[in-house]
């Protein structure tokens, strides 16, 4: 988003371009367009369709490309998997339903797993497309966090055939049961690592198929550098890259309730976007987080833009310059 809360289009080609100047990402990567990272829930049903028409245009056929789906009711969820369809994605980016406490902040996906899996029928059905979930949960056992349990994520998976991915937004226990539960699975479902402060130990258990993640959006050349000395079954350069480089800025990166704020600062930090802002009702950053990412961006070796164009941005300058009006 611009200043003015509007679609920067240009900034947006800017940014896909970024990652398709990379080799590895060319030849390992994909492209999720409209996902929560990139305000899936403030955008129009249009500019849905356009971001997605964009990164068509810019991807040009190079790497697969997924798309974001949402709508309050099941009816809007399934027009816009047909959008999304329509314009040419190659893949749905799935989220269980919002809205009423029922469905969303009190649902109980053990005991009522039907509440998604009837919308992932009705979509399937409209699309026959692949999908990747996003599986934030309400009500869970606490060991899997924000992420829906062992239990329903394998519910899920043997009715919905067209499931082919899981993103895994559990911390490390929870991860290890859920993506456990999935490898046993007889279709293979990708395990899609989220929070990026554990690739290491994922790695580790063999317990990584992919990503699914916002912070290859500020941090993508020194996280290929680390799966690729993993690839190499070179544990210790992987080990050196992780802490010399990506463990205590991922660490920082990850608060549950100013993440995506954080990897918007952090990416315009490296210059690859010109602003830090989100659409309104996310506020904006507040100084302590750009100074804070600004030092952990230095300290892990990357190039920054200057400390003067930080001035100004968060939260704190605008209710300052307002009081001095």
């Amino acid at each position: 988003m611009n200043g003015a809360g509007e679609v920067d289009e240009a900034a947006y080609r800017r940014l896909l371009q970024y990652f398709l100047r990379n080799k590895r990402f060319l030849e390992r990567g994909a492209v999720c367009v409209n996902p929560e990272a990139g305000e899936l829930f403030y955008l129009t049903r249009q500019e849905r369709r356009r971001t997605l028409e964009i990164a068509l245009e810019e991807v040009n056929g190079r790497v697969p490309v997924a798309a974001g789906v949402f709508g309050l009711t099941t009816k809007e969820i399934v027009e816009s998997s047909r959008d999304m369809k329509d314009v040419g994605a190659q893949a749905l980016f799935v989220f269980p339903p919002q809205g009423t406490i029922d469905v969303s902040t009190a649902w109980n996906a053990d005991e009522y797993p039907e509440v998604w899996i009837d919308i992932l029928k009705e979509q399937a059905a409209a699309t026959d497309l692949p999908m990747i979930a996003h599986p934030l949960a309400g009500v869970s056992p606490a060991i899997f966090g924000q992420g829906i349990s062992a239990s329903a994520t394998v519910k899920i998976c043997e009715a919905v055939p067209n499931m082919i991915g899981w993103k895994m937004l559990y911390f490390y226990p929870g991860y290890r049961i859920v993506g456990l539960r999935l490898r046993a699975l007889k279709k293979p479902v990708a395990l899609m690592g989220a929070m990026a402060g554990f690739f290491h130990e994922y790695r580790a258990a063999n317990l990584y198929d992919g990503s699914m993640s916002g912070y290859w959006n500020y941090a993508m050349e020194p996280m290929y550098e680390h799966l690729d000395a993993w690839d190499r079954k070179d544990i210790d350069a992987a080990t050196k890259i992780w802490y010399d480089k990506l463990y205590d800025l991922h660490t920082l990166i990850f608060d549950r309730g100013r993440l995506h704020i954080r990897y918007k600062v952090a990416t315009w930090l490296r210059g690859l976007i010109p602003t830090p802002f989100m659409r309104p009702p996310v506020p904006r950053p507040r100084q302590f987080e750009i100074d804070l990412i600004y030092s952990a961006l230095q300290k892990a070796g990357f190039q920054v833009i200057d400390r003067k164009e930080t001035e100004g941005v968060a939260i704190d300058s605008a209710k300052r310059a307002s009081v001095a009006l």
